[in-house]
């Protein structure tokens, strides 16, 4: 593809809930990161194309304590915007998913540089998620969020619709009437607001039909900030929930900014979704097999990022520059312009040294982090102190990076004594407590070390760990553990240093490391990571140490 396009995903793996400002020639955009530490991904970029982790600014404990969290909580939907010289960042840390109740805090932080530093939070409210800040014409703020209503049993009622109220920066703090001015579409659960003005008009942008399959993108209108909002004459800018050959699925949940230019890009959540042939057990990607059954298909990368350019046309509605509601391709022009950037070219190896961990990777939940590895205790490793079970909610020492392709090998040394079957540390697949891959060193009772293969396959009851093969004996030193992911198989192996890779266990099922596995898609949110971990559920916090980790994509 030439330099004329862009192509999509821009932030491949678990990068939802994109919320885009432009500030000058530098774009920023933030995703969610729900239970992972620190909280908030911030991406950069000139070109709208190439994108570049520059920070995850919920990184102190007066900003996210997300210990006790269940899976798939924390930060969703984040909003970043720039005004009166400030980066503005709203947030919700959700503490309960399941049921018919959500305990959803909203707080604010701002910071007079993407890279902070970002102030203490200020808490807004908790009537409901996705919360935006909206800078009005006339210089005030408002609030607007969807409200939740636990009284409603019927599919999508409880989201009740989206709901504004005016933010005091003097008093820093809500204040006023809460006005609720929009009830949404036939198409339900109405959520992600974003306000804009534009040409004496106020445009809501939401996202509805759930964060799956049925997603969507719908535009609403009026004059007056309180409403009533007329809804765009498709209803729908975009949505791939009519388009099962689209190559990009499940998207929805949007924000628009505009070029220097006047060029207009809207940023989008998608997934690219495995379709899982049941009579043969074999899979491809999507684009090879459309029209296939639904409940077949798994999205181990999660939600990811997408850009579509978008336009205004003079009936002063917003649509596809391609036309239709959905993307027909990857590809999307790139802004007018704009040199575009070279691509940054990730090093398969990473090594550690003292200092801040690299970037790619986080932890869970935990702003502790000094509990849980070091980085200088033992130069040239990276040291995990086995923590709590790999179903903790609390201190869980596992640090990960996304899977990012459908296809890669990921491997790391690690020099680990463990001191009994309740001490293990190895090479961790990861989607949650309840979904994942591990190749462990561990201690058997005759004494002798040996790697385990342990699974959670999502499967009731939840979080049960099973095991695949017998016991591999292992000769004294460092060894290497590898992943190789290909499509839905995984396979585990190990060699002594400069020796050959051997094959562990059986090849294994790697869409259960998915939105669609376990509990299934609308309670899952995250994706697969690939990383290390060390436990010790005797509570002694045994170490491991890592002297590097390799993530590779083929070709």
């Amino acid at each position: 593809m030439t330099d004329s396009m862009i192509t999509n995903p821009i932030l491949p793996g678990f990068n939802p809930d994109p919320s885009i400002c432009r500030v000058g020639d530098d774009y920023y955009i933030a995703t969610s990161t729900f239970e992972w530490y620190p909280g908030v991904q911030i991406h950069h970029s000139r070109d709208l194309a190439n994108w570049t982790l520059v920070s995850r600014p919920l990184a102190r404990a007066d900003l996210l304590d997300m210990r006790g969290n269940p899976d798939s909580c924390g930060i969703w939907a984040p909003c970043l915007t720039h005004a009166d010289g400030l980066f503005w960042l709203i947030y919700t840390d959700v503490k309960r998913l399941s049921g018919s109740f959500k305990d959803a805090p909203n707080y604010l932080t701002t910071a007079p540089s993407i890279a902070g530093p970002w102030s203490q939070r200020i808490y807004l409210n908790s009537s409901g998620f996705d919360p935006s800040l909206f800078h009005a014409p006339d210089g005030k703020k408002y609030l607007v969020n969807m409200l939740w209503d636990h009284r409603q049993t019927g599919h999508g009622d409880q989201f009740a619709g989206i709901v504004l109220q005016e933010y005091s920066t003097a008093e820093k703090k809500l204040v006023g009437p809460v006005h609720n001015i929009f009830k949404g579409t036939d198409r339900k659960l109405t959520e992600a607001p974003h306000l804009y003005f534009r040409d004496g008009w106020y445009y809501l942008m939401t996202a509805e039909g759930g964060t799956g399959y049925d997603h969507a993108v719908t535009l609403a209108r009026s004059r007056d900030l309180l409403g009533p909002y007329e809804v765009h004459p498709n209803k729908h800018v975009l949505t791939t929930a009519f388009a099962p050959e689209a190559p990009l699925q499940r998207c929805g949940h949007a924000d628009i900014v505009e070029t220097a230019a006047s060029e207009t890009y809207m940023v989008h959540l998608c997934s690219r979704p495995i379709t899982v042939n049941s009579a043969s057990g074999r899979a491809e990607t999507r684009r090879d097999l459309p029209g296939s059954n639904l409940a077949e298909r798994r999205s181990p990368l999660g939600r990811e990022t997408a850009i579509q350019k978008v336009e205004w046309r003079d009936d002063g509605w917003l649509y596809l520059s391609e036309g239709g509601l959905h993307p027909t391709s990857v590809h999307t022009p790139r802004p007018q312009g704009i040199v575009p950037a070279a691509p940054a070219q990730e090093a398969v190896r990473t090594t550690f040294a003292p200092g801040p961990l690299p970037q790619a990777f986080q932890w869970l939940r935990s702003p502790e982090p000094e509990r849980l590895f070091s980085l200088d205790a033992n130069p040239g490793h990276l040291r995990i102190y086995g923590r709590q079970s790999p179903g903790t909610m609390f201190e869980h020492a596992l640090l990960a990076r996304r899977q990012t392709a459908h296809r890669y090998r990921a491997a790391t040394r690690v020099d680990y004594e463990p001191r009994d079957f309740q001490s293990f540390a190895g090479l961790m697949c990861w989607y949650n407590q309840c979904q994942y891959h591990f190749l462990s060193i561990t201690r058997e009772d005759d004494g002798s070390r040996a790697l385990r293969l342990m699974s959670a396959l999502g499967d009731f009851p939840f979080g049960k760990a099973v095991f695949s093969g017998d016991p591999v004996r292992l000769p004294d030193g460092p060894v290497a553990l590898q992943a190789t992911v290909d499509v839905t198989e995984l396979q585990f192996s190990w060699r002594v240093p400069d020796g050959d890779w051997q094959a562990v266990g059986p090849v294994l099922d790697a869409t259960i490391l998915s939105d669609e596995a376990g509990v299934g898609e609308g309670n899952n949110f995250t994706g697969a990571f690939v990383g290390m971990a060390a436990y010790d559920i005797s509570g002694q916090g045994l170490p491991a140490d890592f002297e590097w980790f390799d993530y590779e994509l083929p070709g």
